[in-house]
């Protein structure tokens, strides 16, 4: 980078600066969690990170120096928020991943569904016969929330989920955007995103059993252990 592209002392103390505000409306909004999902804590997860981003370019282009930060999930993260201050709409992404799992479990509930439900309105008695048929008759009756709550019931298990929350300045015109419901995305006005997986599990698991590891590692290096006194 040339000299005259390199931030200014002032530039990189200033960000510095910023670095310490966002670590405290941080630490402020952890200290006022609401829930385990509390999106005042995810905005100020995401400005903190945005804020350590900058500081730490800034210090490199100027003293050819790091930091020793490091967000998790970085590369994946979302941008800072760039939305509306007072939006007047928003949207709901949702998506849920399941397995079919138990087909035959599937089949039957959907039988039951078209039995009770179908029959008498004069639709085909045999669209529970096939696992897309099935899915259309239970996904048509119950609402995603209940098959998420009843997912087993149902021959499903469980895989990633995640729900995003999206600004808008005002609502969209009816239909508008029907044909393509997810293509309009801007990660800039994301407000908050909730992420459910397996593998945040399995890293826990993964940790707990490095632990575990290094406590073996410490018994069995210890050659000066007594045996036990029977009297104690």
């Amino acid at each position: 980078m040339s000299d005259a592209a390199q931030p200014t002392a002032a530039e990189v103390r200033a960000a510095a600066e910023a670095v310490k505000t966002a670590l405290d409306r941080h630490l402020a909004a952890v200290e006022r969690r609401s829930g385990e999902d509390d999106p005042a804590v995810y905005e100020a997860f995401n400005n903190l990170a945005a804020a350590a981003e900058v500081y730490d370019e800034l210090l490199y282009d100027r003293y050819d120096e790091v930091t020793p930060f490091e967000i998790p999930g970085g590369d994946d993260s979302l941008p800072p928020y760039a939305g509306p201050e007072e939006p007047h709409a928003i949207s709901v992404l949702i998506r849920r991943d399941y397995a079919v799992s138990e087909p035959q479990r599937l089949l039957a509930q959907a039988e039951r569904v078209e039995a009770a439900e179908y029959e008498s309105a004069g639709l085909d008695d045999e669209a529970a016969a096939t696992v897309p048929g099935a899915l259309t008759i239970l996904f048509g009756e119950f609402e995603p929330d209940e098959i998420a709550t009843r997912h087993k019931e149902f021959g499903l298990t469980e895989g990633d989920s995640t729900l995003w929350v999206t600004a808008a300045e005002e609502a969209a015109e009816p239909g508008e955007w029907l044909e393509a419901p997810f293509e309009q995305l801007d990660p800039q006005h994301v407000v908050c995103r909730f992420d459910v997986s397996a593998v945040f599990d399995q890293d826990e698991d993964a940790e707990s059993d490095d632990e575990l590891d290094d406590d073996i590692v410490e018994l069995d290096g210890d050659d000066d252990l007594e045996p036990l006194d029977a009297d104690r």
